[in-house]
């Protein structure tokens, strides 16, 4: 059997029926969403996709309409106040409650309107062995949730984490509710409705539980608790019935439900609840009256809206969501099919995921869930894993994250703002949250994995607009890129968990061949002999060759010189080329930038890479050429000059922000005429001095280092040994689908865009190296490099394929690293010209930094 017959329609309709809506699914992506066509987006826990209609209608309202501001009074700013009002029933209406329960407070966001609840609970603090005010959240809590501490406990309230199964250990005993004093004290517990880490959804009968006492920890504290529900995980593709759910504060985004607009969101709070509000800071639109000279003269507006929105409101965002909601119900028919369809597709990818096994019977994944997907009600459409290699060890998100994008697979990696839960999955206990900071590890980072162990985790998420396709091709790429061959499907577990099949039916695992043939054999981490072997697909892999003593003081040649005038733009190869104070001289001093001064890489720009620029240091010129164009020349010298006649504007690299000058009209049309968009060249500002910011992968800071617009370090060296390897393993997939076509060792090393070539003896032997002399220039290993999906780009054509990261990751474990980055210590203090040239030998040591 092969891979396409077990990911079948026909066994996702036994796994879950239900599918689609009422209208031709294939032709409402095809007419609402064709630009994804290409692109498996699975990412929409982080933000949903708007449809096109939903965007038309909007515009032709705008276009039709005249909307004023709203604090005015003529007939175009009541039209904008009629508007706005309207959707507020909207918003109302659709979470099933009115404006006699609740109301609608406009926020730029769920987090937002966290913050306002935070400043605006009154909160008591401890006085005379009064008891004060507790804030209560579960650990499952996004961070907006839990930040709301940072104002309760500077009040002097008491702050406690809850873990779930104490709400859960507590709803299951029944306790008689105690006696509610609400002229005391007010206590605040939050809780998601959805937790965004795992998809679980939890019971939203724990509201009145807490409520009226009967839950932890509202049955042991006095006085009147209250109920924040975060719902923003939630209401992407679920209903949420304020009627049978009464929660006393209820924030949500918008961008979750609709994808447009971003940045606006709403506090639905409960009328009664509303009056113990208390606010200080006013703003426009929020006072009845105030005296200017008398500071305790105030007094606000009766609504409660009106008093929480302070200036004005982003009234033509609020009136777009008019737009969302007809185009939600038009397309889908309401939130019920919504959760019908998404869940069904989460439900068919977790149980296809936890039945994939290695050769050897073990698991592709270890999934992270409460459930195993069987109720709509107690799960949403999420799936958070690791990938698990052969021998059970997790592949970093960072690694399955590159691999995904070679595949176009959209998706989220890492914490997603949740630590409670990610530490209570991955069993991450709060010292290691500490080391893994001391490490170098922050949230939003790379990096995955701390002496082997996890830092985060990979989410799929799914939205009304997702397709049997997108769990297809989510699961043939898993299949593909992290299981052993050939791959297994744990028939008992799968019978099991599809509810047509009876487990006596089930024949055990059995194995299925797939395109690309089981080349490896059993194989483990320990060194073996001479040769240390690793593999993350079962294939037996020379990582690294121990010297032997003869060979540790052999030299190395430099091979090629390469600098890139352009960044992302082709290489120009030089046999001997001048050391500058920021690198090879004219490396990376040029960038094209979009309208917005944006830079431009070939992970957006394909066809950056068939720009070719070329130095002149004869006619003191870059020159620079294209397929189809005229070639255009650029000045180098005199640009200090010149800089007084030249636009200056800032731009970004890496975060680092830069002074840069426009090297005019001539060359923006040029380029904007070749890549068929508005484009300029810039360069950086010779009197600006960016600096290096990069750790030293041997500990501590490497020296301050000036650079020019590269993305890490001056230099960028790669070991020929290593092409030379990786181009084997490449040749050896050749039947694999991902490698359509030979590449040879030429283009190979081109997709690395190295400075330095130097002929290694043995593969990837420059990790461990820590310094290096080339002739007499000595040089500092600033790290290695960290490869993405860049190196997937054809340098000759643009075309993108799989390779070489594919086999890349194959080949390293953990990290997708390829060549290391150099840094040019003594230029500062040298006034001679230095020069490096392709024939002098290489020094390597491994020696500490400080020895070189």
């Amino acid at each position: 059997m092969e891979l396409q017959d077990i990911l079948s329609f026909e066994g996702f309709q036994e796994i879950w029926g239900l599918y689609g809506y009422d209208n031709d699914l294939p032709e409402m992506i095809e007419k609402e969403f064709s630009r994804i066509k290409g692109i498996t987006y699975l990412d929409h826990a982080g933000t949903t996709l708007f449809p096109e209609s939903q965007i038309k209608a909007f515009y032709q309202d705008l276009t039709r309409n005249v909307y004023g501001n709203p604090h005015s009074h003529n007939l175009s700013s009541r039209m904008t106040h009629d508007t706005v009002e309207h959707v507020r029933y909207r918003v109302l209406e659709h979470f099933n409650t009115s404006p006699e329960q609740h109301t609608v407070i406009f926020t730029s966001g769920c987090t937002a309107a966290l913050r306002l609840v935070a400043d605006s609970f009154p909160w008591r603090s401890v006085r005379n062995r009064e008891p004060g005010s507790h804030f209560c959240y579960l650990t499952d809590n996004h961070t907006s949730v839990v930040g709301m501490r940072g104002v309760s406990s500077q009040l002097g309230v008491t702050c406690l984490p809850v873990v779930p199964h104490e709400v859960e250990a507590r709803a299951r005993l029944s306790p008689q509710a105690t006696s509610t004093d609400e002229s005391l004290t007010h206590h605040l517990f939050c809780y998601p409705a959805q937790s965004n880490f795992s998809g679980r959804k939890y019971p939203l009968s724990y509201v009145r539980g807490i409520q009226m006492g009967l839950l932890y920890p509202a049955c042991e504290r006095p006085g009147q608790w209250l109920v924040l529900l975060d719902a923003t995980a939630l209401v992407g593709c679920s209903g949420l019935d304020l009627r049978e759910c009464p929660a006393d504060f209820i924030p949500v985004s918008f961008y979750k439900m609709f994808g447009f607009p971003t940045g606006l969101g709403a506090l639905l709070v409960r009328n009664e609840a509303a009056a113990l509000l208390r606010k200080g800071y006013f703003g426009g639109g929020t006072a009845a009256a105030y005296l200017a000279g008398e500071g305790d003269y105030f007094v606000p507006k009766s609504s409660v809206s009106s008093r929480f929105e302070d200036g004005t409101i982003s009234f033509l965002d609020i009136i777009s969501l008019h737009h969302g909601f007809e185009a939600l119900h038009r397309l889908t028919g309401g939130m019920v099919r919504i959760q019908q369809h998404t869940f069904g597709l989460a439900r068919y990818t977790y149980v296809m995921l936890s039945s994939l096994l290695h050769s050897n019977g073990r698991p592709v994944a270890q999934i992270y869930c409460d459930n195993e997907f069987q109720d709509p009600a107690s799960q949403g459409a999420v799936l958070n894993f690791n990938v698990l290699d052969r021998y059970g060890t997790v592949v970093g998100y960072s690694q399955v994250d590159k691999l995904a994008s070679l595949f176009n697979i959209h998706m989220r990696t890492g914490c997603f703002c949740n630590t409670g839960a990610c530490q209570s999955f991955l069993g991450i206990s709060n010292q290691e949250v500490k080391d893994n900071l001391e490490a170098g590890h922050v949230c939003g980072d790379d990096i995955d994995l701390v002496d082997g162990r996890p830092t985060g985790s990979v989410r799929i998420s799914f939205g009304y607009m997702s397709t049997f396709e997108d769990c297809q091709k989510f699961l043939t790429f898993i299949v593909n890129c992290f299981t052993d061959k050939p791959f297994r499907v744990d028939e008992e577990r799968l019978a099991r968990l599809k509810l047509a099949v009876s487990v006596e039916d089930s024949v055990g695992p059995v194995s299925f061949s797939v395109s690309n043939e089981h080349l490896g054999h059993e194989t483990d981490h320990r060194e073996k002999d001479h040769f240390l072997i690793s593999s993350t697909c079962g294939e037996e892999i020379v990582v690294q060759t121990p010297k032997r003593p003869e060979e540790e003081n052999k030299t190395q040649t430099l091979t090629n010189i390469f600098i890139y005038p352009i960044k992302s733009c082709a290489a120009f190869e030089v046999k001997e080329w001048s050391v500058g104070s920021l690198g090879l001289l004219y490396d990376r001093m040029w960038m094209v930038v979009n309208e917005k001064g944006v830079c431009l890489s070939q992970k957006r720009e394909n066809m950056l890479c068939q720009i070719q620029p070329q130095i002149s240091l004869a006619s003191n010129a870059l020159h620079v050429r294209a397929p189809g164009m005229n070639s255009i020349t650029v000045p180098l010298g005199n640009w200090k000059e010149r800089a007084s006649s030249r636009r200056t504007c800032q731009s970004k690299v890496c975060g680092d922000r830069v002074q840069t000058v426009d090297c005019g009209d001539e060359a923006a049309a040029w380029f904007s005429e070749f890549l068929g968009k508005p484009c300029r060249l810039i360069k950086q500002n010779q009197e600006f001095i960016r600096n290096m910011k990069k750790a030293s992968k041997n500990g501590g800071d490497c020296p301050a280092a000036a650079l020019s617009l590269v993305n890490e370090a001056q230099y960028l060296l790669i070991n020929t040994a290593s092409v030379d390897m990786l181009h084997e393993r490449i040749a050896s997939r050749l039947d694999d689908s991902s490698v359509p076509q030979a590449i040879t060792t030429q283009q190979l090393t081109a997709r690395f865009r190295a400075n330095l070539l130097v002929s290694g003896t043995e593969p990837f032997e420059e990790d461990e190296w820590s310094c290096l002399t080339i002739g007499n220039t000595k040089f500092r290993v600033a790290g290695r490099c960290g490869r993405c999906q860049m190196i997937g780009i054809d340098q000759e054509t643009g075309a993108t394929t799989q390779e070489p990261l594919k086999s890349l990751s194959d080949c390293r474990q953990a990290k997708v690293t390829f060549g290391i980055y150099l840094l040019h210590e003594s230029m500062a203090n040298s006034g001679a010209v230095t020069t490096l040239a392709v024939g002098t030998p290489v020094y390597p040591e491994k020696s500490k930094p400080d020895d070189c």
